[in-house]
């Protein structure tokens, strides 16, 4: 019997029920820790209530079976843990307190506390899942298959499989499978994911799109460029996920005192089960029992806790914002920054010259002008002349192709010479057109833009000079508001550039930088970071690229600039996924907020735990309330560090 198409897609498609039983078995395995610590406290709760009416036996398999459920996670951890380091841990505490409360008779004090420290235990993996929620979040826009064009037509193919110089189409609405090239059509790009930006992006013909990012306005048609293992998207997975496996320094030094402290807890258990029996007369039950109390009470669970959830969420945060965090210690580190060294070019500039002034000679056609200069400059590819060819390509009233260029010859550190309808054209600055002639031009115009730090390239049409351009790369709409909140930080701000001092000193002013020290080549860059060390101890060095690898090494917190770029991953300790050089200050006060939370989440922690220690002493509290306030902390801390994830 032939198979409709309604019931072929029938077929093809699993029932709903089954989708829905799937959906729901992943969701009791993903809360799994919660569910186990919720049903043993539903136990307890119902032998607590039908004491009276149940067996002894029945009472004890009861609190036994809450013991296994709501234990049995964080005694296997506590346990592996101990054997795989060859070290003691607070869980291994844990279950050694809950063993020995059911020792001494205190049933349900114990299975209260397994209840509260299974709870704990679970909000901390609630904590680590949201703190990874970002990077699932990018997973997940990461699409699976492309539309790759071939000679006879197109075929659907998983991305995994697309190779460099593939030609594949992506339609208005969807997300740009691979890295590459647009070859064909342009549209309006949501970056958001990759660079946190909200507002589309342009892309035109020849530019470059990343993965995971959508098509909005228009269809494409795109040169892969990379493969899917190495596109942009995949590495910032890869940074975020490293970064949250390495650990701050605080966090590490927590790691290290844990072990000591349990040994010091366990030793001074030992002498509490036997000592106040024999030196101030209390019975051998009263002694073990306040033993048990002191194992729960001083217990560092708050304290192992007040640093990591704290520190996860504020990266996750980070990422989010677009600021990638190559790991915690850079995070923490931050805030400590007393002063931040910036590269010029591509940092604090667009790394773009643009024409800021054209000034013509008398007598002259200005529309023939340009259309001829342009026409030359658009055969060059410095960035000058391209800087020129654009100003010229708005300026003029004709395509410049029109224009027929001869005889193009390009003169090294100088400019250029070429023929058109018949004339020897010459642009260049004043070693080509001559010096004389160049300051005399327009009355002496271009002395007057020298001074302002601009880069000049004079035109000169066979013996006489035509036109003068004055070029300034430009600076970037953000910078002097960063500048500006860096020194309302007290940040002091330093431009190192390997440009001359009269460019330098404009940018400078222009910016509000404090200090600039000019003509730096990378070797300088490094000298002068390792100074700025002595004098202010932390420091950050801001830069776009391989250049500034160097300096941005040496510094105590490198930030790399590049709008998303391979090298900016690369190179830096944390990377700007967009060129916004206000960020940096958002993530300095990111930093601070994070530091402020973990001495919040280290005092609180010990302080209950130093009050808990002195009231079981004066024999005040008894093993419930030492439960609920150990463990009490502990959710806390981590209901405090939860809160970076936010703003």
């Amino acid at each position: 019997m032939e198979i409709g198409a309604n019931e072929q897609t029938s077929l093809d498609t699993p029932p709903e029920s089954t989708q829905k039983g799937k959906k729901l078995f992943h969701n009791i395995y993903v809360h799994r820790e919660l569910i186990a610590a919720l049903l043993s406290g539903v136990i307890i709760l119902a032998t607590w209530s039908l004491e009276s009416y149940l067996s002894e036996s029945l009472w004890v398999v009861l609190h036994l079976a809450a013991f296994i459920i709501g234990g049995y996670a964080k005694a296997k951890e506590g346990i592996t843990e101990t054997i795989k380091e060859k070290d003691l841990n607070v869980e291994l505490l844990m279950f050694l307190a809950a063993i020995g409360s059911a020792i001494i008779g205190y049933w349900t004090e114990g299975a209260i506390l397994i209840f509260i420290f299974s709870l704990s235990g679970a909000l901390e993996t609630y904590t680590m899942n949201k703190s990874n929620k970002e990077i699932s979040a990018l997973i997940n826009l990461q699409p699976e298959e492309a539309l790759l064009l071939l000679p006879n037509g197109e075929k659907t193919v998983p991305v995994s499989e697309l190779a460099i110089g593939d030609l594949i189409f992506v339609k208005a609405s969807e997300r740009i499978p691979a890295d590459g090239q647009i070859i064909k059509g342009a549209t309006a790009i949501d970056e958001s994911a990759i660079t946190g930006e909200s507002l589309p992006v342009r892309r035109e013909m020849h530019e470059d799109v990343l993965a995971g990012t959508v098509a909005l306005d228009g269809s494409i048609t795109v040169k892969v460029t990379k493969t899917s293992d190495e596109t942009l998207f995949q590495k910032i997975i890869q940074l975020v996920q490293s970064a949250q496996d390495e650990k701050s320094p605080s966090q590490l030094f927590i790691e290290r005192f844990e072990g000591l402290y349990v040994k010091i807890v366990l030793a001074v258990v030992a002498i509490m089960m036997f000592l106040p029996y024999f030196a101030f007369g209390w019975s051998l039950s009263d002694s073990i029992y306040r033993a048990m109390i002191l194992l729960v009470v001083a217990s560092p669970c708050a304290l192992v806790a007040s640093i990591m959830p704290a520190t996860l969420s504020a990266i996750s945060n980070s990422a989010r914002q677009g600021v990638l965090f190559k790991g915690g210690v850079h995070l923490e580190n931050l805030s400590h920054v007393k002063a931040i060294a910036f590269d010029k070019t591509g940092t604090l500039t667009n790394g773009k010259p643009v024409v800021t002034d054209a000034s013509l000679g008398s007598n002259v056609n200005r529309s023939e002008i340009l259309n001829i200069i342009g026409a030359i400059e658009k055969e060059s590819t410095h960035p000058l002349a391209q800087a020129i060819t654009s100003y010229a390509t708005d300026e003029a009233d004709q395509d410049l192709t029109d224009v027929t260029v001869e005889d193009m010859t390009t003169h090294s550190g100088s400019g250029v010479s070429a023929k058109v309808h018949g004339d020897i054209w010459q642009i260049g600055n004043t070693s080509l057109v001559g010096k004389a002639e160049a300051d005399a031009f327009n009355a002496g115009e271009a002395e007057k833009l020298a001074a302002q730090g601009k880069t000049l390239v004079f035109a000169k049409r066979n013996d006489t000079l035509v036109a003068l351009f004055a070029l300034k790369d430009t600076v970037r709409e953000d910078t002097k508001r960063a500048i500006a909140k860096l020194k309302q930080k007290g940040v002091h701000t330093i431009m190192l550039t390997g440009d001359n001092s009269k460019t330098a000193e404009v940018i400078a002013q222009e910016t509000g930088i404090d200090t600039y020290i000019a003509e730096c080549l990378p070797e300088d860059k490094v000298t002068h970071v390792k100074n700025l060390r002595e004098t202010y101890n932390n420091v950050a060095m801001v830069g776009d690229g391989i250049n500034d690898a160097p300096a941005l090494a040496t510094a105590n917190v490198g930030i790399s600039m590049g709008e998303g770029t391979d090298v900016a991953l690369e190179t830096a300790d944390v990377v700007l996924m967009k060129n916004d050089l206000s960020k940096i200050t958002n993530a300095i006060g990111l930093s601070a907020r994070m530091n402020k939370v973990v001495k919040q989440n280290v005092y609180f922690s010990l302080a209950v735990i130093l009050m808990l220690i002195a009231t079981n002493f004066m024999q005040i509290i008894d093993l419930p309330l030492g439960v609920i306030g150990h463990e009490g902390s502990t959710i806390l801390v981590i209901l405090n560090g939860l809160r970076l994830l936010k703003g």
